[in-house]
């Protein structure tokens, strides 16, 4: 067995053992588990099955695991996406109209798209063509708009006719104990306790059992039916004029958001040679956006590589063998399809505020000293949330930024991709 594990994986070449990759394998599962329980939820929302959509996440998560393990030999965990999973509910379905199966045809043409880019040199001209500033208010705004999801799951901010928005009722058991999710969660992470999300979110289940708000219905039990949504996608009802600013939405977060972990991940794991080339980056790429075009057959919203996998990384993971040991995990997962059921929205909404911080933090890396580069991405972060739509939020910062470098005569600054994009959205606005 070491035998093939060396062939299939060169532990000796990255010298690490069985052993430790599996222990890395461990760590990255324990600290992105918290999917199982927050993505069947939201799409429940959207009118899907949530025991199905427990299933589907599992099983999605499981294959890209499994293929980025076999194909790309990266210690990288995969599932459905924070973010987009929101989008997908709460935008495209919710705000929009669509039907989930419509959605579902959204995703996959997105990841048709993002699966060419990634065989072509199409990847690095988009890559090189969108302003730094807009790629990382992408990922700040797509925060926000988690973090604000979580606050009214929660009852953490609720409706008010004259604001419009105001806090929560902290004497309502369920708002409460919302707020005490999100305080251990975010201490836990502090004392850097592997699993703080997963901690957190069963903590609070817990504490609703103990006072009755949630409902026992036990732990294990075979998987799901995943019947309900299997091959549901519909692919004609996204060719849609009005759906081509939200896959260009997915495409974009999708591609900056992978781009970004892949990269932070193949540093901390030492896959970047002497003259700064990843190792089978091309590779890595085309299991992350297969792994989308086959979760929207299974039923799921883009399934994208997690930044949590850093976590595997520093307790030594540095193989495929991390992987394959998180999609294992996933697969096992399935069993507990009656806890995942038990966990109430209160219990991850702490979940969706912590993590909507964390993605905060890239806004370090704005260039704050100039004005035609801040302003469009202050305010692409700003309306993404505020408007509810993570396709709007960008739309706006692309159109903004061209305008503002038009109107103080920098046009050269302007890329061909940015001018392309803006029209687009303009087109968008007016139109449709």
């Amino acid at each position: 067995m070491n035998a093939l594990l060396e062939r299939l994986f060169r532990l000796g070449e990255h010298n690490t053992r069985v052993t430790t990759e599996i222990t890395a394998g461990l760590t990255t599962f324990i600290t992105m588990a918290y999917i199982i329980f927050v993505n069947p939820q939201m799409m429940a929302s959207a009118g899907m099955d949530q025991g199905a959509s427990f299933a589907a996440t599992c099983l999605a998560a499981a294959i890209a695991c499994i293929v980025m393990g076999l194909y790309a030999n990266w210690p990288v965990g995969l599932a459905p996406g924070m973010g987009l999973n929101a989008f997908f509910t709460y935008t495209i379905v919710g705000e929009m109209g669509y039907s989930w199966q419509v959605a579902l045809g959204a995703v996959f043409i997105a990841g048709i798209l993002f699966f060419i880019m990634s065989v072509t040199r199409l990847r690095a001209w988009i890559l090189e063509s969108i302003p730094m500033d807009l790629r990382i208010a992408m990922g700040a705004g797509v925060g926000l708009f988690i973090g604000f999801i979580g606050l009214r799951s929660g009852g953490l901010v609720v409706d008010n006719p004259a604001t419009l928005l105001s806090l929560g009722d902290f004497t309502q058991p369920e708002t409460l104990l919302a707020g005490i999710g999100f305080i251990l969660i975010a201490a836990l992470s502090v004392r850097q306790v592997p699993g703080a999300i997963m901690i957190g979110i069963l903590t609070v289940t817990l504490l609703g059992l103990a006072t009755g708000l949630v409902t026992y219905s036990g732990f294990i039990a075979p998987p799901p039916d995943m019947s309900p949504l299997l091959f549901e996608l519909d692919i004609l009802g996204a060719l849609d004029i009005a759906m081509v600013s939200v896959i260009i939405a997915i495409l974009f977060v999708n591609l900056f958001d992978t781009s970004g972990t892949l990269m932070g991940v193949a540093t901390r794991a030492g896959l970047v040679n002497d003259q700064g080339e990843i190792k089978n980056i091309d590779r890595a790429l085309k299991a992350d956006s297969g792994a989308s075009v086959a979760g929207a057959f299974l039923g799921c919203a883009p399934v994208t590589s997690y930044v949590e996998s850093a976590a595997g990384v520093a307790a030594g993971g540095r193989t495929g063998l991390t992987a394959i040991t998180v999609g294992a995990l996933f697969l096992l997962a399935m069993f507990f399809a009656p806890l995942a059921g038990m966990v109430p929205a209160f219990a991850t909404a702490g979940a969706l505020v912590y993590v909507a911080l964390l993605m905060l933090s890239g806004l370090k890396g704005l260039n704050w000293d100039d004005a035609t580069e801040l302003l469009p991405a202050l305010l692409t972060t700003i309306m993404i949330p505020l408007s509810f739509s993570i396709a709007n939020g960008i739309a706006v910062g692309f159109i903004t930024y061209v305008a503002v470098k038009v109107i103080v005569g920098r046009t050269d600054e302007v890329s061909f991709g940015a001018w392309f994009l803006a029209a687009i959205f303009l087109a968008k606005f007016a139109f449709v």
